[in-house]
Formats: C-alpha cells, sequence, structure tokens
C-alpha cells in the first residue's frame, strides 16, 4: 500500500505528522516558466512547443523536484523530449508520448507524465493505456499543494478512469481512485459511497478500508477507524500505515495501552526516520 496512492491530500488530521507518507515532490502548473528555465540552463530543452497545450514547469516545490532528479533522469528526459519534438507522424509521436512519459514519471513529475500518457492513449485507446494515465494523474492529485489544483487533477484523473471503468466496471482499484478524487469535490459523499460500493465487492480491499478508515479520522469518527483499520491489518498484518492509524485511533479512543503497543509494533515494522519521530512523539503524548 506504500507505493499506492496514500491518500492524504484532504485529510487534515493536525496531531498526526502524516505529511511523512507523502512523497517530497510537488509539481504544479501555475509555476511552469520557472522550471523551463532551470531546464535550459542545466541542458535540458526549454518548455514544451506550444502547439502541444502544455507548460511545463514549476515552482519552489518542483525545483525541488529538478534538483533531485538524477543526472540519468535528467538525460532521458532530453532526450525523450527531443525524439517527441522530432516526431513528424500521430503514430510515432504516440510511441515517443509513452516514453516521454515514463521519463517525467522517473523523475516524479506525474503532471507532465500523465499528459503525455493521455496523449498517446488518446491516439492508441485500450484499457491498460488509459489506466496508465489516469494513475500518473492520480499520483499528481495527491501531491497537489492547494486545493484547486487538486480539482484540476482529481478531474482529469476520473476522465482517465471513466474510460477504463466503461471497459471494466469491476476494476475496483480505478473506482477506488475516483471516489478519492470526489472527496476533494463539493460532493464528498459521493466519493464514500464509491469506497463503500468496492467494499460490498471486495470487503478485504486494502486501498479501500485504508482511505475509509483516514476519512473517518477526518470526521474525527475514531471508533469507525478502529474497525476499518483492525480489518486492513487482519487482511495484511504487515501493512504499516494501517497498523501506524490503528494505533492513532485507538489512542484517540481511550484505549492506551493498546495503541502504545501497536505503536512500538510499527517502529519494528519500518526504518523510515519521519515515521519513527512521529511515533515516539505519540509514545510522549501517551506516557
Amino acid at each position: 500500500m506504500k507505493r499506492s496512492q496514500v491518500l492524504i491530500v484532504v485529510v487534515a488530521i493536525a496531531l498526526v505528522a502524516v505529511l511523512f507518507f507523502l512523497p517530497k515532490v510537488v509539481v504544479n502548473n501555475e509555476d511552469q516558466d520557472n522550471l523551463a528555465k532551470t531546464e535550459e540552463s542545466s541542458g535540458l530543452p526549454e518548455g514544451h512547443s506550444e502547439d502541444d497545450g502544455h507548460d511545463h514547469g514549476a515552482g519552489e516545490d518542483a525545483v525541488k523536484a529538478h534538483r533531485v532528479a538524477t543526472p540519468e533522469q535528467l538525460m532521458a528526459l532530453t532526450t525523450a523530449r527531443s525524439k517527441y519534438n522530432k516526431a513528424t507522424d500521430e503514430q510515432t509521436r504516440s510511441l515517443v508520448a509513452v516514453e516521454l512519459a515514463e521519463a517525467y514519471s522517473n523523475a516524479a513529475r506525474y503532471d507532465s507524465a500523465g499528459y503525455y500518457y493521455e496523449i498517446a492513449a488518446n491516439a492508441r485507446g485500450g484499457e491498460k493505456s488509459f489506466k496508465r494515465a489516469g494513475d500518473a494523474y492520480y499520483e499528481a492529485f495527491t501531491f497537489a499543494a492547494t486545493q484547486e489544483r487538486a480539482s484540476e487533477l482529481g478531474a482529469k484523473a476520473r476522465n482517465m478512469y471513466e474510460q477504463v471503468l466503461k471497459n471494466n466496471p469491476s476494476d475496483n482499484d480505478a473506482k477506488t481512485n475516483v471516489a478519492m478524487t470526489y472527496i476533494a469535490t463539493s460532493n464528498p459523499m459521493q466519493g464514500i459511497t464509491m469506497l463503500r460500493e468496492v467494499i460490498v465487492a471486495d470487503p478485504n480491499n486494502q486501498k479501500a478500508l485504508f482511505n475509509l478508515g483516514i476519512l473517518s479520522i477526518q470526521s474525527n469518527q475514531y471508533d469507525k477507524a478502529v474497525g476499518h483499520f483492525e480489518k486492513l491489518v487482519s487482511v495484511n498484518p504487515k501493512h504499516v500505515e494501517g497498523t501506524f492509524y490503528l494505533a492513532v485511533s485507538l489512542a484517540e479512543t481511550g484505549e492506551t495501552e493498546r495503541a502504545k503497543e501497536l505503536f512500538n509494533k510499527v517502529k519494528g515494522m519500518s526504518n523510515d526516520p519521519a515515521l519513527n519521530t512521529s511515533v515516539d512523539e505519540y509514545l510522549a503524548r501517551l506516557q
């Protein structure tokens, strides 16, 4: 689950340091020109051509993304973007779009990855192509720095996943992601209803259980959160995040001793220093 999209975008849990589960990169379209200049100075071509409809760049957070990209990743971006810009026919362009999308994804620039995966999906069709585009947009959605950006990227992800669900209505992974994008809209109950539908169809669906638990915490329904996370860790006893949030929920419902036991268990399940710091802070509060 850690490599799945952990949806904390809409979850403001002041008493938990949830950010240690989020990637360290945010890519924002609104700051595109800055990164275009940065790339140019580092040997990358300037932003995408005007006729592709997609500005590329970044603000402070995306500049961080640029800094953590390896030389190999930057070279892959340079090569793929050059090939894409030189492609003259639609078939070649759609093939290279996948290569360029993969390069952006490897460099943690997920909105750009989604954009080029979408180009390829629209050109070539196919459930897998649209799923790939939806996953990239969803990844970017989970990192959105503002509600407006989350809404925009969530809508893009939904559009891609809708093509997937037309052909495969039983794709619960796509359905769960769609549900979570609705949480960031004016109609969050639609998302919650979809998550419940996933649980009815697949009672052991880990992603749906996790997200329902997080949403229960968000709404201060810690007793319900306990139920969701207990089910989750019974399905997957090695689920680190599920164990952590079960401990949080138990602490908030007054089950201090069991919460302590689980917090200590989490420390033995992960070497993540940020996670262990959060656990230690919680344990200190429970003394």
